[in-house]
């Protein structure tokens, strides 16, 4: 009855308590589960409210074995997020997710009866700005194109997705959390990709980082330095940036198409210019940019090698590089490796829309690209290197794991339409 009780003053207070005056939220999904006392019972019926401010995706329920999306209201943020997985009454099999897919645990195995406890870090974002001064120009929102209203990475709250096998969620416990902010900027090889079968580097990079820093990725599908800017995206990760983060700059894909005279970059002039407004706006807040070359198009000759489909930007970002003394991450320089060590018989198996797709990636490719980023950290100055994990260990692109050696649970969410640019 006390329990009972508890559970009820706890739906309460989740309804009546202004959202930014909470710093924990605790959740009890099984009775075998050890969580707080005050802790919030929760049952397969418990479906999202606003008004509530916690629940089940309705689209994505709990069912027996199937994979389940679970949602509590928040202000913008980076949260410590501590789950105990397991189930008294069977093994489970559980991959945690987190807004649009960012991988954040694969693969935990729970035998009957037995629980496992991990954390990690989530940044949760909105599409808010803080307001320019009267009379000053400026914008209250990010201009979000069609693509991402209503999808998870934009809206008012942090959304945890349970994938696997059997995916087995007993416990859960969500409190603020002060850490460095690493932010992405790029395009869509970088994005959060919302739905199957595609995937970018950026959504994975949480799964080999420590729950000391988080990721905060704003990159987006057909973007370029310059519309970043005028769509106010730089404005928005900026709004947040403090001395000790981090912004990985990479871009190149589309800035190069001259039939978008909007936003088309020559590679000689304006790439590099914007690419020093990235680095200054970063720095002059205490960041540390990191820039990033865009990976290769899987583009191989007679001969099986990787042609080069960038032209003069991968070295205009060398370039920017050295004279501005900004850490690189070659991933140009990696994928070629990569792809080719693959040969074109397996690369396509990397590749999103069973290969027809020679730009963009599934879950495997997004991985093997997330590996080749770490290896950049692994090999740089950063300190930002002792944030990954202890078990995630060397990767050689020349070497490179099949895909059949490679398993990541698949998201419930599915879309058959290419991405939007590239």
């Amino acid at each position: 009855m006390r329990g009972r009780l508890l559970a009820m003053i706890g739906i309460g207070l989740l309804s009546t308590l202004p959202a930014q005056a909470r710093e924990r939220w605790d959740f009890r999904f099984s009775p075998a589960a050890q969580a707080p006392a005050e802790a919030v019972a929760v049952s397969a019926g418990d479906l999202y409210d606003p008004s509530k401010g916690f629940g089940f995706e309705p689209a994505y329920r709990p069912a027996a074995d199937k994979p389940f999306l679970f949602s509590v209201k928040v202000p913008e943020g980076n949260y410590r997020i501590t789950v105990t997985l397991g189930d008294a009454g069977a093994a489970g099999d559980t991959t945690v997710k987190a807004e649009s897919r960012r991988l954040m645990l694969a693969d935990v195995a729970t035998a009957k009866g037995r629980f496992e406890t991990r954390h990690f870090i989530v940044n949760v974002r909105d599409t808010a700005l803080p307001p320019p001064p009267p009379n000053a120009p400026g914008g209250h929102a990010v201009r979000i194109n069609d693509r991402e209203q209503g999808k998870f990475h934009w809206d008012d709250k942090l959304t945890l997705e349970f994938d696997g096998s059997a995916p087995k969620l007993a416990a859960l416990s969500i409190e603020r959390a002060d850490v460095p902010t690493l932010y992405l900027a790029g395009d869509s090889t970088v994005t959060d990709q919302p739905a199957e079968p595609g995937a970018s580097w950026g959504q994975m990079l949480t799964a080999f980082l420590t729950p000391d820093v988080a990721v905060a990725n704003h990159a987006e599908s057909g973007e370029t330095l310059k519309s970043f800017i005028t769509g106010l995206r730089l404005d928005k990760l900026l709004s947040r940036m403090k001395p000790g983060d981090y912004l990985f700059i990479q871009f190149g894909h589309n800035d190069s198409k001259q039939g978008w005279p909007q936003t088309y970059a020559d590679p000689a002039t304006t790439y590099p210019a914007y690419l020093r407004v990235f680095i200054a706006e970063a720095r002059r807040r205490g960041a540390t940019p990191v820039l990033v070359t865009s990976m290769h198009r899987r583009t191989f000759d007679a001969k099986g090698q990787i042609t080069n489909s960038h032209g003069d930007y991968p070295d205009a970002v060398r370039r920017v590089a050295a004279e501005e003394q900004v850490t690189l991450i070659d991933l140009t320089a990696m994928s070629k490796v990569l792809y080719e060590a693959l040969g074109p018989e397996v690369a396509p198996r990397a590749f999103a829309a069973d290969g027809k797709d020679a730009t963009h990636h599934n879950n495997y490719g997004a991985w093997l690209l997330a590996r080749c980023v770490v290896e950049g950290i692994r090999a740089s100055a950063l300190p930002l290197k002792d944030h990954i994990k202890g078990d995630v260990g060397r990767f050689d692109p020349a070497h490179p794991p099949l895909p059949d050696a490679v398993r990541i649970a698949e998201s419930p969410m599915r879309s058959d339409v290419t991405p939007r640019g590239n």
